[in-house]
């Protein structure tokens, strides 16, 4: 049967000059299917709802705008079909995605009578498929570009309740085993999806800034009770501006904050390698400080500034991460792979664990594995993920790595 919606453009409402990302509800009656839908589809950057059947759907019609709609056929042909009608029903405009087996009766009977309503029906995504797949699946209605620059200012996200955290394992780089996640903002904007942190951290000097500090302390510590009565104890870092830690009260605030449940191992603080030479005597006093009170200090984004880091008595810092500029594409790279061993020895000189950032393929894992890192980080092992898919991830056993 012919689709008449291949050339179809990307669907978007409008809102002054900016586009809105598009909106996706999906249908199926297994929660497990339409969260593991939802949570695919927005790291894409679609809007997403669900509903358990046709009457459900009727509802989130009534209330919202949809420009899609992902339809399982996990409970059969018959609700699928009540569904269509509903749709039918409301005169939907959208496009419609029937997800099931592939040569099944059913799915066959879908499409027909999908196109006799006058619905736009999109081939079907066949069972089972991978994240690739179901990227695909859904090309055309993804965003067809990013949000504009600094799209909403940090305080309307912070009252808003916008910002949440995601997390990306640390993974130890000769056993896979997860060794704890890092957490990073991220914006669930209510018109333009997920907002990366690029288009919404605010300048160093912005008033704003310290607000965002603590929102990431007090968000990463509830985030890390919840991983606990869902998954076990979870060791996280979070990202943090030296400027933050100038200020007494904010630093003696931060230790009071640590639980003092008997399963947390402590907090890494992960400040950048540049700031971290700019404000050096400062942050070796804090460190020696604050390692009391169950938080360690990590010096990340490690480049070509490392030699900086030569010399220093009573090193204080627990962990060195070197920047992905380095690390992607070392196992092809002499210079780079050169430079990681001499951060390694640096590291291994004060007692400090490193970290290799941004490993993407397993040839570079082999290479850090070879270089002596203590733990790897990347989209090898994963994306980075909001804190109820993070928890159902399997902690404490090998990751899957993907495909190079």
């Amino acid at each position: 049967m012919q689709n008449q919606h291949s050339e179809r453009p990307s669907r978007f409402v409008a809102f002054g000059r900016r586009k809105i990302a598009s909106s996706v509800c999906i249908v199926d009656g297994k929660q497990h299917i339409r969260t593991f839908l939802a949570d695919t589809l927005e790291e894409l950057g679609l809007l997403t709802c669900g509903a358990r059947d046709a009457d459900e759907l009727g509802t989130r019609l009534d209330q919202q705008h949809v420009d899609a709609v992902l339809l399982g056929l996990s409970a059969g042909g018959v609700a699928a079909g009540d569904v269509l009608a509903v749709l039918a029903e409301k005169a939907f405009d959208g496009q419609v995605l029937p997800i099931g087996p592939a040569g099944s009766p059913a799915v066959e009977a879908i499409q027909q009578l999908g196109a006799e309503l006058g619905l736009v029906m999109l081939p079907t995504l066949t069972t089972p498929f991978g994240t690739d797949r179901l990227r695909a699946s859904v090309a055309a209605m993804m965003p067809a570009e990013g949000p504009p620059s600094a799209p909403v200012d940090v305080a309307e996200a912070l009252k808003s309740g916008w910002l949440e955290l995601w997390y990306q394992h640390k993974v130890d780089a000769r056993t896979l085993v997860s060794r704890g996640a890092e957490a990073l903002v991220r914006m669930r904007h209510p018109s333009w999806g997920v907002v990366p942190p690029a288009y919404f951290i605010p300048a160093e000097g912005d008033p704003h800034f310290r607000s965002l500090s603590e929102f990431v302390i007090g968000r990463a510590l509830d985030d890390w009770q919840y991983f606990l009565s869902q998954s076990g104890p979870v060791d996280l870092s979070i990202n943090l501006p030296a400027a933050f830690l100038t200020d007494a009260t904010a630093v003696e605030q931060l230790c009071l904050q640590m639980p003092r449940h008997p399963a947390f191992s402590g907090l890494m603080i992960e400040i950048s390698g540049s700031d971290t030479v700019r404000n050096l005597d400062m942050l070796l006093e804090v460190a020696r400080r604050v390692r009391f009170h169950n938080i360690a200090l990590s010096i990340d984004d490690i480049g070509a500034d490392w030699p900086d880091l030569m010399g220093i008595d009573r090193f204080p810092f627990t962990e060195l991460k070197v920047d992905r500029s380095l690390i992607t594409g070392c196992a092809d790279d002499r210079l780079k792979r050169s430079v990681c061993r001499r951060i390694v020895e640096l590291a291994n000189g004060y007692g400090a664990r490193t970290v290799a950032a941004g490993v993407e393929t397993r040839a570079d894992l082999m290479a850090v594995h070879e270089m002596g890192f203590d733990l790897a980080q990347g989209f090898l092992f994963g994306r980075p993920a909001a804190p109820r898919k993070f928890a159902r991830a399997t902690l404490g056993r090998p990751l899957a790595v993907a495909s190079a």
